[in-house]
C-alpha cells in the first residue's frame, strides 16, 4: 500500500523560512509525478508547486521566487523549501502523487491519485 507522510510544519514568523518533506513509502520506484498543495481556511485547495513526470517544475504565482520543490529519488522524498513567508502562507500543505503525464499549470486535486495527511504551516505576522 502506497503511502505518503508530511513532515516539517510548524509555526514562523512572516520573514521566516520552513522546510517541508514527504516521504513515499510502498513505491518501487519513486512516484514520477508529485506536487504539494495547500489549503487556508475558508479556501480551496490550490496547487503550490508541482514537478513533473518529464522534470518540468511549476510554481503558483504568489510562490515563485520563494519555494523551491526538489526530490531525492534514491529517497522517495520530495521536499518544499519555503523562504520569505508570508501570513498569507498560513495553510495546511499537502503531498500528492500519481497524476496524469503531460500534467500542466494549474493542477487539479482531481489529477492526483495519492495523497498524504498534511501538515500545518502558520505565519505570524
Amino acid at each position: 500500500q502506497v503511502q505518503l507522510v508530511e513532515s516539517g510544519g510548524g509555526s514562523v514568523q512572516a520573514g521566516g523560512s520552513l522546510r517541508l518533506s514527504c516521504a513515499a513509502s510502498g513505491y518501487t520506484h519513486s512516484p514520477d509525478c508529485m506536487a504539494w498543495f495547500r489549503q487556508a481556511p475558508g479556501k480551496e485547495r490550490e496547487g503550490a508547486a508541482l514537478y513533473t513526470s518529464g522534470g518540468i517544475i511549476y510554481y503558483a504565482d504568489s510562490v515563485k521566487g520563494r519555494f523551491t520543490i526538489s526530490r531525492d529519488n534514491a529517497k522517495n522524498t520530495v521536499s518544499l523549501q519555503m523562504n520569505s513567508l508570508k501570513p498569507e502562507d498560513t495553510a495546511i500543505y499537502y503531498c500528492a502523487a500519481e497524476c496524469p503525464y503531460g500534467i500542466t499549470w494549474p493542477p487539479k486535486t482531481a489529477d492526483f491519485r495519492v495523497w498524504g495527511q498534511g501538515t500545518q504551516v502558520t505565519v505570524s505576522s
